[in-house]
């Protein structure tokens, strides 16, 4: 057996099953938002705490999910594509503004996509980490999506005349390692600074990684 139980695939108050397995999946991740995000956290909530706040059974926990791993592994994706997604919508709303005008409202927008939630903050950033090695492979496979899309805007940049030409991997690795340090720091109450404060300091160090060439 896999874990899973058989599901059906009739229709039942007007909805498929399909429907309906989406509908459970979505209140069993906006209850682990709530709990791992804003409560107790990932370690300290148990699958029956989770099926209570869902409104939901065990019996339909397991017919979603594996484990609780596997529901934080989704929130972690789930927060970090709604942010990739803000980044990429914001790259094509800004494609005639300046330089520096340009890289800071897209950063702005990456940060207000993560910020303004402190539950997805503390998911992307402190409940993550060290969870297990498979949650830290997701993690670090995550990091290395925004360090290509960070270095495919620095090529275009250059392509622009926008910044000097040479490889900004190395660069695109630190910039993205002090975003997920700051902002774990942050989070946990280690940084004594406003969230704009945050934000504008890391707008200064992209723009001084993108800097425009000479």
């Amino acid at each position: 057996m896999d874990g899973r139980l058989r599901q059906s695939t009739g229709r039942y108050a007007g909805k498929s099953a399909a429907e309906r397995h989406a509908e459970r999946r979505e209140r069993f991740l906006e209850a682990a938002l709530d709990l791992f995000g804003g409560g107790p956290g990932y370690r300290s909530t148990t699958v029956a705490a989770l099926c209570e706040a869902a409104g939901l059974s065990t019996r339909q926990f397991y017919e979603e999910f594996r484990t609780l791993e596997d529901v934080l592994a989704a929130l972690h994706l789930y927060v970090n594509d709604v942010a990739e997604a803000a980044v990429i919508n914001a790259l094509a709303q800004t494609e005639d503004l300046s330089f520096a005008d340009r890289y800071g409202a897209v950063f702005r927008a990456y940060a207000a996509s993560v910020t303004t939630d402190p539950r997805r903050i503390r998911i992307a950033f402190t409940e993550i980490v060290g969870v297990s090695p498979r949650m830290d492979e997701q993690r670090l496979a995550r990091r290395a999506q925004w360090v290509d899309l960070l270095c495919a805007e620095a090529a275009a940049a250059v392509v622009r005349g926008e910044a000097a030409d040479r490889d900004y991997r190395i660069a695109a690795v630190a910039f993205i390692g002090s975003v997920n340090g700051l902002l774990h720091d942050w989070a946990m109450g280690w940084v004594d600074a406003s969230s704009d404060e945050v934000v504008e300091e890391l707008v200064r160090l992209l723009l001084a990684l993108l800097r425009p060439a000479c």
